[in-house]
C-alpha cells in the first residue's frame, strides 16, 4: 500500500487498521437487513481466500477494479463519507484513501470467504454472525 499510495506504513497503517471495522460494520449491516448480495458474492467461489495465498502478487499487480466494485456494492452512495470519516480519523488525504479500500476489499473478501465456507455459512443470518464475531473481535 506504501508504494502504491507514497504513504508513510504508520499512516497506511493508520488506514487499515481504522478502516476494517468500518468496512466489517457496514457489511454486518447490509446482512442484518437481508442483503443476500454480499452471501451470493462470498459462496460464488470467487472469493475462496486464495487470494491471500499471494498478496504481495496482488498488491503489486496494480489492478484494484474488482475492489472498486465491491465498495460500490457495499457502500453504495456512502463511499466518499467513508473515506472523509477515515480522513478525518487518520489525517490521510480522502483521496489517498479512495485508493486504498478498493485494495483492501478483495483481501477482505477473500478473508470472509475462507471463514464463510470453513464455519458453514449457508444464509445471511449466519453471515452476520460470522462478521459480528469478526466486527466483535475487531
Amino acid at each position: 500500500i506504501t508504494n502504491s499510495t507514497g504513504l508513510k506504513p504508520e499512516q497506511a497503517g493508520a488506514v487499515v487498521s481504522q478502516g476494517l471495522p468500518e468496512i466489517l460494520g457496514k457489511m454486518q449491516q447490509n446482512a442484518s437487513s437481508g442483503d443476500s448480495g454480499l452471501l451470493g458474492a462470498l459462496l460464488g467461489g470467487k472469493h475462496d481466500g486464495s487470494i491471500l495465498d499471494n498478496l504481495s502478487g496482488y498488491l503489486n499487480g496494480g489492478d484494484f477494479s474488482e475492489g472498486g466494485k465491491i465498495l460500490g456494492h457495499v457502500f453504495g452512495n456512502e463511499q466518499d463519507a467513508l473515506s472523509n470519516n477515515l480522513s478525518a480519523k487518520t489525517g490521510v488525504d480522502s483521496g489517498i484513501i479512495s485508493k486504498i479500500i478498493p485494495m483492501l476489499l478483495p483481501i477482505v473478501m477473500g478473508y470472509l470467504g475462507k471463514q464463510a465456507q470453513s464455519n458453514g455459512v449457508q444464509d445471511t443470518g449466519g453471515l452476520g454472525g460470522l462478521l459480528g464475531k469478526l466486527f466483535g473481535g475487531k
